[in-house]
């Protein structure tokens, strides 16, 4: 018999049969199936029809399995037990867990945020792989449908308004000086940071465009480097007193590397609100679920919500 005609047939009758052979009685296989009697009688009718067999005959209240019913419950025993293994509901274990993930991320979640929740996720789940992309904004539908990304960890820019997502908390800026700088154990005031030489760290993710706006408002700065990668202006800061502007997160990562003291910026810069985005095709994914929660955990707890 093809794999289609197998289709047609009404395999429920199949475990209807495996109750009857174990009950050896319609009223009670009537109760485990929670039918009528009547309905299972008719089950049985069906039964009979389609093996082409009697398959049980009556002795007093019990009913008796022929050779070839006895024959098909044994064969069925596998089969069965597969199915239930198959669709009874799992808890989903990370230990156990092997399987790929794609995080689409900008330049500052690259380098402020990725590093800080990996050592959690590989510690429950050491198996995984993760394979982290540069998020697309102006086609983040399409990356994450199409193209394949799980999730995306970024600022709302182009179109998102049909994918899921989860506010993670708001992005800032900091300023980072090395110890020896004349302003290392004060607070920075606008004049000071109008005065001193400059690097910023010009991410690709509107950071940039932020603090271009609101420093248009004052008197140029002397702006020595711009640059997307810090050990630029780490280099720099060896032989300048250059102030390094750059995102809060990335700042407070690279002080605690590097010794070095973070500030608050002189005047407002608005934050920018991240979101964890993904696609509904992976919204019911056991293991995509967990990994969003931990990433949403971990990150929520380091941004400012």
């Amino acid at each position: 018999m093809e794999l289609e005609e197998i289709y047609r047939q009404d395999l429920s009758l199949l475990i209807a049969l495996q109750i009857l052979v174990e009950e050896r009685s319609v009223t009670q296989a009537a109760k485990r199936l929670h039918l009528s009697q009547s309905a299972t009688s008719r089950i049985l009718a069906r039964l009979r029809d389609m093996l082409d067999d009697p398959l049980f005959s009556r002795v007093g209240q019990q009913l008796v399995p022929t050779q070839f019913a006895l024959d098909c419950y044994q064969q069925l025993q596998q089969p069965t037990g597969q199915l239930i293994n198959l669709l009874t509901p799992k808890a989903f274990e990370p230990l156990e867990c092997n399987q790929h993930f794609s995080i689409a991320v900008t330049d500052y979640a690259m380098q402020a945020l990725v590093p800080f929740i990996l050592p959690s996720i590989y510690q429950q789940a050491p198996n995984i792989r993760l394979e982290i992309l540069p998020v697309q904004h102006t086609e983040l539908q399409a990356q994450l449908s199409v193209k394949g990304a799980d999730m995306a960890i970024c600022r709302a820019i182009g179109q998102t308004a049909n994918l899921q997502h989860t506010f993670l908390g708001k992005v800032g800026v900091s300023c980072l000086l090395s110890p020896n700088h004349p302003l290392a154990s004060c607070d920075i005031s606008l004049e000071d940071y109008l005065n001193y030489p400059h690097a910023t760290i010009a991410i690709s993710d509107g950071v940039k465009a932020l603090l271009d706006a609101a420093i248009s408002l004052y008197p140029a700065r002397t702006e020595l480097l711009r640059t997307p990668h810090i050990d630029s202006a780490l280099a720099l800061q060896t032989i300048h007193p250059i102030i390094i502007t750059l995102p809060e997160g990335m700042a407070e990562i690279v002080a605690q590397r590097h010794r070095l003291k973070v500030k608050p910026l002189p005047f407002k810069l608005p934050s920018l609100d991240y979101n964890l985005f993904w696609h509904s095709r992976c919204e019911q994914d056991k293991a995509q679920k967990w990994l969003r929660e931990e990433i949403i955990n971990s990150i929520t707890s380091k941004l400012d919500t």
